[in-house]
């Protein structure tokens, strides 16, 4: 039947009216048991079924669906050309691109390509019986939405255009974010643009305009009002409610006119979660890789690549067998740090924006700033501390339901409904917000939050150091009963036990009921823990979830951190660098009241002057400047880290950021001390970065952990014969438990915080008013976060998916040899030079061993090659080279010299 009728804007014409009697008497044929059948007006779209008067009511009064081309709901079969109906013409469907098509399409899904033997099986994984009927309860984006953008769609740009509005501004809209255009610049090049298009034009005036049009492909984000104390937030029970149920506390702020609208005193936004997660399987280009983890990850024994190969993960999936069933239900890393907005220290201000990472991707997508989910912004400008729990509410309670109910979802790949759930498998934070997500006080004698009660903690003059790691040696171990080259004391005691989730939670249940918020009269904020607390300050809300407990690893140790703080103790006490070294006169006090290290005691010289005699880790002033030479001359490969000559001044290294610790102290401190230390101090150090450099490899042997977790042990005991006990702090301790968390949760690039501070960055880049900067944050990402989804779809385009290397070396090139195969890209300019005979024997020598074009030469001197010394076989190859063979490599390598 013709369906021009779908299209025709009046629904009084009688056109209209006879296109709606037709299909009614097509879907008379399609009914359920009830006498209902799917509804396909724009309201609805085929999501809702009614009786024939409503389905027909609903189609004078929203219209026909434009996108409901193959009637796979009224009995038509998907994808066969219908024979009663002429071909497709331009007024049959909107006109649109392939490439809004495809964006549209995955974005907003609505013609569903229902297999019934796909269904069964859906059932079967725990879907649902009814796909018709459920799909009214997924949450997709409204369909005016989808109209909407339907509509610029389908305008051109101007007369003759062959990109329409949405396109055009997608494209426009990308190259503003990725080349950091203002949105000053961005209006002035609409005006221009304005002015050399032909009239009329569909142009949007301004940024605001066309931002306005691109934010329906982004899911939105909602705001919830909280105390200004932190004490709850007005959500669910406490919605209606003017004051704070907790301290009473005005939820508004105090306004004369009564004609404004009411101003909260803090808001919180929250970005859902499900319908990011549900995206993910909505689109072409995210949905196979969802399930990577399961279907094209290779097992390897022992060996970790990726969070799936961890013991946690494993364990996990023997604990909730039914959740491992379906490898589309999604596995996710929780992490949250605080940020200054401004960038500008003098300004206090504390901001907490909580991100959720999905670990079904490939190692390739994984932890992408594309792929993460900023869910929570919690404002400031003072950090939440210990309340932020209540502002994690929205979220474990979204999270309670994808575990225990799960949400229907679309899967683009299989083209069927399934039931997705998601679990929280562990948290990523720097050791701060370690202690507030896991309420367990990380300062004071057991701030290690593994070791927790059995922690090992000295009380020095001015600190606490934790120190004790003799502990850990076998029994035997004759350095459990050496007291002068440690603390002075014989070590006996075991190891820290391992505390399971049960055992946390027979602590948790002795403590004391506490008021949160920090309200002025709230007692509780300074009220002392009695000694049955321990180090807790309350219960997690993370408990709520049924299977936290269970877990085998709750909160990673941040790896990126604690090489920072390594790093700057070793590197401020061997340079003797004022405010941050250990060797401190209070630490050889401490020498002198553990009655050790008598060399190293304050003594006073005649005039009775204090005399501090130089350690055996410091390095003398000559060598502390040769040293800080090294670092100024060294020269590091393009991207692999950053200028730290930058950082040198005056025998002193400052400013180090936490990718510069890293470099030094796996690549640098190990090369640089060696001719300025005793073998004694400079092998430990050695052993500790080689030490680091295993533990941040990208693959990871099971076998390799087992001897680090004894090897750290060795390591911090040496360190505690060298160094004084006030370079012992509780980061120094913690790289003790790397190897038993890497054994539990794999590779540390997936739990650390380089790609968190990354995306922080990000954030931090969206402020444009500093009067309200969580505001501008969260519309520049949910702007983004649009932008990211289009450009998966963009072609022949710069997009953050194709975005070429940094040093891109492909270039044609014209050798004639296999050695000189390889693409080079020269930098600048070159000129021809003659290499003198000296020059020219490496080159033979690379020729000879690595040109396949010389095999035969090869075999036939082989054994001069393999029997005389490197010393002799020089003068021997030179009487044996052909003549011949050198005059044509020479010649040969003039021709190639360019691509050197």
């Amino acid at each position: 039947m013709n369906r021009d009728w779908v299209h025709n804007k009046n629904r009084l014409s009688n056109q209209y009216k006879a296109g709606i009697e037709s299909f009614m008497e097509v879907a008379s044929h399609h009914m359920n048991e009830k006498n209902e059948t799917p509804c396909p007006c724009m309201k609805c779209q085929n999501m809702n079924r009614h009786s024939l008067p409503i389905v027909k009511a609903h189609l004078w009064r929203y219209g026909m669906s434009v996108v409901y081309h193959t009637w796979i709901y009224h009995g038509e079969q998907f994808g066969i050309q219908r024979q009663d109906s002429p071909p497709t013409t331009t007024q049959e469907a909107p006109r649109l691109d392939d490439y809004t098509f495809n964006i549209l399409n995955d974005a907003f899904p609505r013609d569903i390509n229902i297999d019934e033997d796909l269904v069964e099986e859906d059932d079967m994984l725990g879907g649902t019986e009814d796909v018709g009927d459920d799909r009214t309860n997924m949450h997709w984006v409204e369909t005016d939405k989808y109209e909407k953008l339907v509509a610029e769609a389908e305008r051109e740009l101007f007369p003759g255009c062959n990109a329409s509005v949405l396109t055009a501004m997608v494209q426009f809209m990308h190259a503003k974010v990725l080349n950091h255009w203002s949105n000053k610049s961005f209006d002035t090049m609409l005006e221009i643009l304005s002015d050399i298009s032909p009239k009329p034009h569909n142009i949007p005036p301004s940024f605001y305009a066309a931002n306005k049009m691109l934010k329906d492909l982004g899911l939105g984000h909602e705001k919830i009002d909280a105390c200004v104390y932190d004490c709850a937030l007005f959500y669910k029970e406490h919605e209606g409610k003017d004051k704070c149920p907790v301290c009473d506390e005005p939820r508004y702020k105090p306004s004369t006119s009564k004609k404004k609208s009411k101003v909260p005193q803090k808001v919180l936004r929250y970005i859902p979660l499900k319908p990011r997660l549900q995206r993910l399987f909505m689109s072409n280009h995210t949905a196979g890789h969802m399930r990577w983890h399961k279907d094209k990850k290779v097992d390897e024994e022992g060996i970790m690549r990726h969070p799936a190969d961890s013991i946690a993960w494993k364990e996990f999936d023997k604990m909730y067998p039914q959740f491992a069933e379906d490898p589309r239900n999604i596995r996710l890393g929780l992490a949250t740090d605080g940020f200054n907005p401004f960038g500008n220290m003098s300004t206090s201000y504390s901001m907490w924006p909580v991100m959720v990472v999905p670990y079904n991707l490939p190692p390739w997508m994984c932890m992408k700033e594309q792929y993460s989910i900023l869910s929570l912004l919690i404002p400031g400008p003072k950090a939440p501390g210990k309340e932020l729990d209540v502002y994690l509410r929205p979220l474990i309670d979204e999270l309670k339901e994808l575990w225990e109910q799960g949400v229907q979802t679309y899967d683009k790949l299989s083209n069927t409904i399934f039931n997705m759930r998601a679990a929280v498998i562990w948290t990523i934070n720097d050791f701060p917000a370690y202690g507030n997500l896991s309420c367990w006080s990380t300062k004071g004698y057991k701030a290690c939050p593994v070791c927790l009660e059995d922690t090992t903690s000295t009380k020095l003059r001015n600190k606490i150091c934790y120190m004790g790691h003799r502990r850990y040696l076998k029994k035997n171990h004759p350095w459990r009963k050496d007291c002068q080259n440690f603390d002075g004391s014989i070590e006996m005691r075991d190891p820290p036990r391992e505390f399971s989730g049960e055992d946390i939670l027979l602590q948790l249940n002795q403590l004391m009921q506490r008021k949160v918020g920090k309200h002025p009269d709230n007692l509780d904020r300074k009220r002392k823990r009695t000694p049955m607390e321990l180090n807790w300050t309350n219960k997690s809300i993370f408990f709520e979830l049924e299977y936290w407990s269970k877990l085998k690893i709750r909160h990673n140790l941040d790896v990126m951190h604690i090489e920072k703080n390594i790093c700057d103790n070793i590197v401020g006490t061997l340079l003797n660098i004022e405010g941050e070294t250990k060797d401190t006169p209070n630490a050889r006090l401490d020498l002198k009241d553990m009655n050790i290290r008598t060399n190293l005691h304050l003594d006073k010289d005649e005039n009775g002057k204090i005399k501090k005699y130089l350690a055996e880790y410091t390095l003398e002033p000559a060598d502390r400047r040769a040293f800080c030479e090294f670092l100024k001359f060294i020269k590091f490969p393009d991207g692999y880290a950053a200028n730290i000559s930058r950082n040198v001044k005056d025998g002193k290294i400052s400013g180090l950021k936490t990718h510069d610790c890293h470099v030094l102290l796996q690549r640098i401190l190990p090369v640089g001390i060696r001719p300025y230390l005793r073998k004694e101090v400079c092998a430990p150090l050695v052993e500790l970065s080689s030490f680091f450099q295993q533990i941040c490899a990208k693959t990871l042997n099971v076998v390799d952990l087992d001897r680090l977790e004894v090897d750290i042990v060795l390591i911090l005991c040496k360190l505690e014969k060298i160094f004084p006990p006030a370079f012992f702090d509780v980061m120094v301790h913690l790289a003790y438990h790397l190897p038993r968390e890497a054994k539990l949760g794999g590779p540390v690039g997936y739990r650390w915080m380089y790609p968190i501070e990354r995306m922080l960055g990000k954030l931090k880049g969206y402020v444009r008013n500093r009067a309200r900067p969580e505001g501008s944050i969260i519309e520049g990402y949910i702007a983004n976060e649009a932008l990211t989804f289009c450009s998966m779809y963009l072609r022949n385009v710069e997009t953050v998916f194709s975005r070429p290397e940094r040093n891109d070396d492909a270039s044609e090139t014209n050798a004639k040899l296999s050695v000189f195969i390889q693409n080079a890209r020269p930098f600048n300019g070159y000129k021809m030079l003659l290499l003198s005979e000296r020059e020219m024997e490496p080159i033979y020598w690379y020729i000879l061993d690595n040109c396949e074009e010389i095999e035969s030469f090869r075999n036939e001197h082989r054994q001069i090659l393999e029997s005389e010394s490197p010393f002799n076989i020089e003068q021997r190859l030179r009487q044996s080279f052909p003549q011949w063979f050198k005059k044509r490599v020479k010649s040969l390598y003039t021709q190639e010299s360019t691509l050197i």
